[in-house]
């Protein structure tokens, strides 16, 4: 069991860590067609499909998860003060792992594009909340003295 400080410094450096990598999606905004279309291919899922819906849809995407991976960051810096965000955080991490294991499956997706992205997001969802809960305990606590 891990103490309310050291909680604190682990659910800082897991955001942290998880605004960094999804900050890393802001590139693929940019990337040239064909090397979507590469990456693509190495996934195993074929031809990238043309048209306006895929460039918009892939650039967007991108954008939207770097975007979320700047707030990530900014929810690391102040704890305490965007506890309720980081409840939001954690909870929508977990609803987002659930959907999109529905939306892996539905369209089909290789086994492991959703092997690789939903545990990961429950998990962490599961693991922010609880980290959070730990380390709120701390503003609680009498100080003694």
């Amino acid at each position: 069991m891990l103490t309310p400080t050291q909680a604190a410094i682990v659910l800082r450096w897991l955001l942290v860590a998880n605004g960094v990598l999804t900050l890393l999606a802001l590139p693929a905004v940019f990337l040239p067609t064909a090397w979507m279309d590469a990456f693509h291919r190495n996934l195993g899922l074929g031809a990238l499909p043309e048209g306006p819906i895929v460039q918009y849809l892939a650039r967007s995407v991108s954008a939207l998860y770097a975007a979320f991976g700047s707030l990530t960051l900014i929810l690391a810096v102040d704890l305490a003060r965007f506890a309720p965000l980081i409840t939001w955080w954690g909870i929508t991490a977990i609803v987002f792992g659930g959907l999109l294991l529905w939306i892996d499956t539905s369209a089909p997706m290789p086994a492991h594009w959703t092997w690789d992205e939903v545990p990961y997001l429950v998990l962490t969802g599961a693991v922010v909340l609880l980290l959070q809960r730990q380390a709120r305990r701390a503003a609680r606590q009498p100080q003694t003295g």
